[in-house]
């Protein structure tokens, strides 16, 4: 039982990463096919997956088209119970979607001001007001699962989950940005972006360069690296 995950570019695609992540860290068997996102491709490369036009877009074993990636998440959870991909208890899980639900439909000054990139990190990038609200809601949403999961640590509910998958990009653009967040929440980002199949995710990401380059901002730059 092997799923197809269909992905645009590594270093640049959010919702590529959260599609792998929800496959990748819950062992569920998959292979990835490569989008071409900025090469000019992309409707063709999706063809046979109309009518789906975004990616991530995964394909069943049973030949099953799945688009957007909360319609991807409900699907695996429901198919795999025992992968424990939403938390057990159903007061967590309920807030798990609603923290997932809210990502999937808002901040839109953090995403549209911020792409997400692992190559580098931004010095000096202004915070909009925009961005200062969504980052602000953000942590809001981050500390009130973990005052109903009493998580000191690691995931927002305990074991990670697919909250954890959805809020990982938004852990990238908080390091890459350089973004104003409390000790907790940096605590938090590091903690997923140190995340072996992340990584591994990162070190991939590096195999495509682009000229010109995609989101690039007149600011200088210094190595990515993970605080602390």
């Amino acid at each position: 039982m092997t799923y197809d995950l269909y992905i645009g570019d590594r270093m640049y695609s959010s919702w590529s990463l959260r599609g792998w992540l929800m496959l990748e860290k819950f062992a569920l068997p998959h292979r990835t096919h490569m989008i071409g996102l900025y090469s000019g491709t992309m409707a063709q490369d999706m063809a046979n997956l109309a009518p789906a036009r975004l990616v991530p877009s995964l394909r069943t074993p049973e030949g099953t088209v799945v688009g957007e990636s909360l319609a991807m998440a409900e699907t695996l959870a429901e198919r795999h119970p025992e992968a424990g991909l939403w938390p057990a208890d159903p007061a967590l899980r309920a807030t798990a979607r609603w923290l997932c639900a809210e990502m999937a439909s808002g901040f839109g000054g953090l995403r549209g001001e911020c792409a997400m990139q692992f190559s580098h990190i931004w010095q000096g990038f202004s915070v909009s007001d925009a961005v200062k609200a969504d980052l602000e809601r953000i942590e809001t949403l981050w500390a009130h699962a973990r005052s109903l999961s009493g998580s000191k640590s690691g995931g927002l509910f305990g074991q990670y989950s697919l909250a954890d998958v959805f809020y990982t990009p938004v852990a990238a653009r908080i390091v890459g940005y350089d973004l104003p967040v409390s000790e907790a929440s940096l605590a938090y980002c590091t903690a997923l972006l140190s995340d072996p199949a992340v990584l591994r995710w990162q070190e991939l990401a590096q195999d495509i360069k682009y000229d010109p380059e995609p989101y690039a901002l007149d600011l200088p730059r210094r190595a990515w690296a993970l605080p602390g």
